[in-house]
């Protein structure tokens, strides 16, 4: 557990100072080709894939009940996600502005949590 906090901690890590950078780049406009600012937009997909990859293998190490209450988690996280953001695509045709890609993740994760505690919560 302790190993897998330390990996997710450092993928983050790699994550914000990489979006920083990137950020910074884009922002002061040195990169004039419009395939090198495409590129350097997408840098911190990289370290995004190593959160995945962590999140993922710690997921192959959960014994069986672990592995129920996360599927249950995920479950509900994505569900509620889907339901949320195509109610909210919905109710922009009607004037509602328009939201950032960028809120998805969020609420995603948060659902996660929220998947999380209420399964655990069912298994005590």
């Amino acid at each position: 557990m302790r190993r897998s906090m330390i990996e997710i901690a450092l993928a983050m890590t790699a994550y914000v100072v990489v979006l920083v950078l990137s950020l910074l780049l884009l922002a002061r406009g040195g990169i004039g080709h419009p395939g090198g600012r495409i590129a350097v937009s997408l840098l911190p997909v990289l370290p995004a894939l190593g959160i995945f990859w962590v999140t993922l293998r710690d997921l192959a190490r959960l014994d069986e009940m672990q592995r129920r209450i996360a599927l249950e988690a995920l479950a509900l996280a994505y569900g509620a996600t889907a339901l949320l953001t195509f109610s909210y695509g919905l109710l922009e045709n009607v004037g509602f502005p328009r939201l950032s890609m960028f809120a998805v993740w969020p609420v995603m994760g948060a659902l996660w949590v929220l998947g999380k505690i209420i399964a655990q919560w069912r298994y005590r």
